[in-house]
């Protein structure tokens, strides 16, 4: 059976700014050495599906020079690859509309490969997915289209699809981001909610997506071509329970509060989503740095107090005498001497002078803190200059002189 993938990396992101003011949402950096679409390449790569298709559009250099260097990785002798397909205007004179008018701008490629199944993808989820699994489920109900699904809290159901599904699992119902949702049956608290992931039979897709393009809607997997599926075809919800130690992980990123609480869930001492799981391997681009270093005590400095607690130090990283708290440290961040970062991100580069104070913050490439400075203690101060969030978190984009 011939299956591919198609990863939608093609959003604006603005949730997600200033993270996304100089690159794609799927190109954000994650977990101090990986990008946001590491974990839906890797999750495809461990599954053996190896022909992979990633759509790309707004701000995608960063994107696209990372999986160039760091997902150089299949042999395409072997018939394995992964393409990067940018906008490109194929159909008609639009950039793409949506997430289905984005496949069906590309079905140029669909009519090339001839894939029996088409697997769809978000660019910007973090999950660990044996797509294997899903795919068996998929072929096991004889269904045209399946939904992984997972359960959610009922108050969150304005941010996601909701399924409605019978006791096989058949979907006889689903409204994006309802006010009201429907309810898991036995459940009134909880919801099904749709996690953005497609397996398509592909000549009931195909079909689906012309007529979609000869409609005024918004050409959007969820929105339209979902509910216009239900009503004709075979359509089947995946119970998705997969994660570390029995704990089903999924996070959609696409805000900065989703973004930092994703990040912080890894510094757990036993995480529902482990990075360290060597029977899943995330890969990623990685530039090669030293080792950490991390200095207690110094003649030129003088007393000095170097220690970092509960966090995840990347290589290249020197912390001078400062102190680093519940954060996550980026390749080559210098943290000086009396300096404490706590409940932070620290992208590439960043540097820490002497005597900074950071906390609750997400401080993005190459930004340099002056001495003395103080972040996330004055939000309004902080406002003035930079983006803080209604949770309280302060980012400061890259590069920018503080």
């Amino acid at each position: 059976m011939k299956i591919i993938a198609m990863i939608l990396a093609g959003g604006k992101g603005e949730r997600l700014y200033p993270l996304t003011r100089d690159r794609a949402k799927p190109a954000v950096p994650f977990g101090a050495i990986y990008r946001i679409i590491d974990f839906s390449l890797s999750n495809c790569v461990n599954s053996g599906i190896r022909r992979i298709y990633v759509l790309t559009q707004y701000k995608s250099l960063s994107l696209n020079r990372h999986i160039q260097l760091g997902w150089n990785i299949l042999p395409n002798k072997l018939g394995e690859f992964i393409n990067v397909i940018s906008a490109q205007q194929r159909i008609d004179e639009h950039w793409y509309r949506g997430t289905a008018d984005a496949v069906f701008q590309n079905i140029y490629t669909l009519e090339q490969e001839r894939p029996d199944l088409v697997l769809i993808l978000a660019g910007d989820h973090v999950y660990k997915m044996d797509y294997r699994k899903l795919i068996q489920f998929h072929l096991e109900k004889k269904a045209d289209l399946t939904i992984p699904v997972i359960e959610m809290e009922k108050g969150s159901s304005r941010e996601f699809g909701v399924i409605e599904a019978d006791p096989d699992y058949r979907i006889s119902g689903f409204a994006e981001k309802p006010v009201k949702p429907k309810t898991v049956p036995g459940k009134p608290e909880s919801i099904l909610a749709s996690m953005g992931i497609y397996v398509f039979n592909t000549e009931p897709m195909v079909r689906r997506l012309i007529e979609d393009a000869k409609t005024d809607s918004q050409h959007d997997f969820g929105k339209n071509i979902v509910p216009s599926m239900i009503r004709s075809d075979r359509v089947f919800a995946f119970p998705f329970e997969e994660g570390s130690r029995g704990m089903p992980y999924w996070k959609d990123v696409g805000t900065i509060d989703a973004y930092f609480a994703a990040n912080m869930d890894l510094l757990a001492p036993e995480p529902a989503f482990d990075i360290f799981d060597r029977t899943w391997p995330i890969y990623t681009h990685e530039e090669s740095h030293p080792p950490v270093k991390i200095i207690l005590t110094d003649k030129e400095m003088g007393k000095a107090d170097g220690i970092a607690l509960n966090s995840i130090i990347s290589g290249g990283c020197e912390i001078r005498g400062g102190r680093v708290e519940y954060s996550l440290l980026s390749p080559a961040v210098r943290v000086e001497m009396d300096a404490e970062v706590s409940n932070s991100i620290l992208l590439n580069e960043v540097k820490v002078s002497r005597g900074a104070q950071i906390r609750h913050a997400i401080i993005d490439k190459g930004v340099e803190i002056p001495e003395g400075m103080k972040i996330g203690f004055n939000l309004k101060e902080d406002a003035k200059k930079f983006t803080v969030t209604e949770s309280g978190f302060v980012v400061i984009p890259r590069w920018i002189r503080t």
